[in-house]
């Protein structure tokens, strides 16, 4: 009895102080270039799935027309081509400094059309906690959040119109700020 009296003790008062001197000490990785601790990214990644998982609203992807998407692409290029990149365009800048990085959406391996257009909405309305991504529930309206996330989840087929509203993206600054410098 006294060894699970102990372990009781270890589990429930000294562990979590170490926790809390550990962040309050300011040992905690809090900078976006610092490596992520153990456990990190399968802790935030898991609540972020399961959470997503019981909350996404269900729609079909395919429900959406070529205007719906051309409005998707208008949105995308407004709000969100600064962090997850432009069609034909190298990544921005500020996504390479993000922790974790914003994921390239319009590229092959950043595409996100494997997912249901529905936890695209829920990422765009709610946002994802410790990481680049805001919420946009009180900056666009419903049917903008639903048309940009069906213009992701369709991003590898989109219809001309799309595109076109696309390919007028702003161009995403690649320059570092060493490259702004002016030259002597």
């Amino acid at each position: 009895m006294g060894k699970f009296s102990l372990g009781l003790i270890v589990g429930l008062v000294i562990f979590p102080l170490l926790v809390i001197a550990y962040l309050m000490g300011g040992f905690a990785p809090a900078a976006a270039t610092a490596p992520p601790v153990p456990f990190e990214r399968f802790i935030a990644g898991t609540a972020l799935h399961e959470r997503i998982e019981r909350e996404a609203p269900k729609r079909d992807a395919s429900s959406f027309t070529a205007d719906d998407l051309a409005d998707g692409a208008d949105v995308y290029k407004k709000y969100c081509a600064m962090c997850h990149g432009a069609l034909s365009q190298p990544a921005p800048v500020i996504a390479k400094g993000m922790f974790p990085e914003a994921p390239q959406l319009l590229t092959p391996d950043g595409m996100v059309t494997d997912d249901p257009v529905g936890e695209t909405y829920w990422k765009v309305k709610n946002g994802i906690r410790l990481s680049g991504m805001p919420s946009f529930a009180s900056s666009l309206m419903e049917k903008q959040m639903w048309d940009v996330s069906a213009l992701l989840a369709r991003a590898n087929n989109l219809p001309p119109g799309a595109q076109r509203e696309l390919q007028v993206a702003v161009e995403p600054s690649t320059k570092t700020p060493d490259d702004n410098t002016p030259k002597k």
